[in-house]
């Protein structure tokens, strides 16, 4: 695993899951935090978690935390053949692949990588200020998934 990842037991609720997650420590060098979730359903379709999008997850009130778990628990039980209209492709990014989990107005940028894995790397609010949203999150999830691919790949003793 990455520097700060943590592995999840898969028998746990999704909100459980984020919470054993909360151990991942920082990556000293980024600054940058990664936890994992391991998808109850279909072990293959491990999800990473950034610290920053957990601690977004707990801030919500209960309605939008339980909207946002559910679209969570979906993804790791569909893996990339979920679709519209709860996942969709964003096409302004430097990152081919990179996609937004869709839960009414929230969106959460997230990345299937190399492994067989989804990471959720930012997560908001986008009511308001749906343009704006995009061009402080879009240079974000790059950065962070740069970093993750980075570790990721170090530790799978790859180059990718």
């Amino acid at each position: 695993m990455p520097v700060g990842v943590s592995v999840c037991p898969p028998s746990a609720t999704t909100l459980t899951r984020i919470a054993t997650a909360c151990r991942a420590t920082a990556d000293g060098q980024h600054g940058i935090a990664f936890a994992t979730l391991v998808s109850v359903t279909t072990p293959e379709w491990g999800i990473y978690v950034v610290d920053e999008v957990r601690a977004w997850i707990y801030s919500l009130e209960p309605t939008a935390k339980a909207r946002v778990v559910l679209a969570i628990d979906a993804l790791a039980e569909n893996g990339p053949a979920l679709g519209r209209p709860l996942v969709d492709t964003i096409t302004h990014s430097s990152l081919a692949n990179l996609k937004e989990l869709r839960p009414g107005t929230m969106r959460i940028l997230f990345v299937f990588d190399p492994w067989r894995s989804s990471i959720l790397l930012v997560a908001g609010d986008k009511a308001g200020q749906w343009e704006a949203w995009y061009r402080e999150a879009l240079p974000l999830a790059e950065q962070r998934y740069e970093v993750y691919l980075k570790e990721r790949a170090k530790e799978e003793g790859d180059q990718r």
